[in-house]
């Protein structure tokens, strides 16, 4: 790979990137893509536009379309061009694996989301099915998924093991918030609310129960602004 990379005057990251490759490691008869300056070979997707790959891949916009002629043409979705200096994201990079959300990863943010709150109403519907306590945040999440049309389950026992046991059921779990997806924390029996928009500067609207805030309690479903800053430390049950 050392020598290969010389030869073509590139780095050996380069080849790489555009072989998906993970190792220097190499066998005879292979065939290489060899991009002609370092880089990003990139395959053009519906919806891309010039704009939104420089800023993904941190490419000069005027370098972009000078070297792959888009002036002319523009970009055509299936066409690979060469993104000079661009830099693959982590999550693009060959081998990555997406972290796993275990337990531990949350246990200890408090019992608590913060930020600006508000009274909605008081009890819920208690839909069929729902074996939560009365009047508790899980109670509540359960029927508003149900609501929703979104998945849940009766069996996930406090709130604090919700994003646990809803990821060993195959629900997908992550730190990235989306409209309906239930946003757990940990700490004591946890708690548990459920996303009802994300707002365009990236703080997140959420509904709940017995949270013992102002508008909020025991049996009462209260709305809460958790700020973009803080809502990436959260679990969210998709």
């Amino acid at each position: 790979m050392d020598s290969i990379a010389t030869n073509f005057g590139i780095s050996k990251q380069t080849i790489k990137w555009a072989n998906n490759m993970t190792s220097d490691s190499i066998t005879v008869g292979s065939a290489l893509k060899i991009p002609p300056v370092d880089g990003v070979l990139y395959t053009v997707k519906a919806g891309d536009t010039i704009d939104s790959i420089a800023k993904k891949y941190d490419v000069d916009k005027t370098r972009l379309v000078l070297y792959n002629d888009l002036d002319l043409g523009g970009l055509k979705t299936g066409d690979q061009i060469i993104l000079p200096a661009g830099v693959l994201p982590n999550n693009e990079r060959p081998g990555y694996v997406a972290p796993v959300v275990t337990f531990s990863s949350y246990v200890g943010q408090g019992t608590g989301f913060g930020g600006r709150t508000w009274y909605i109403k008081t009890g819920t519907a208690t839909l069929a099915g729902n074996t939560y306590a009365h009047g508790n945040c899980t109670a509540y999440a359960y029927d508003r998924r149900i609501e929703l049309g979104l998945p849940v389950s009766n069996q996930w026992g406090n709130a604090v093991t919700w994003a646990a046991r809803a990821a060993s059921e195959g629900l997908k779990v992550d730190r990235t918030p989306s409209v309906g997806a239930i946003m757990q924390n940990g700490g004591g029996f946890g708690h548990v609310a459920i996303v009802e928009s994300v707002l365009p500067n990236g703080d997140v609207s959420v509904s709940e129960m017995n949270a013992y805030v102002a508008g909020g309690g025991y049996n009462v479903v209260s709305g809460r602004i958790i700020l973009a800053a803080n809502a990436g430390q959260y679990l969210y049950i998709h």
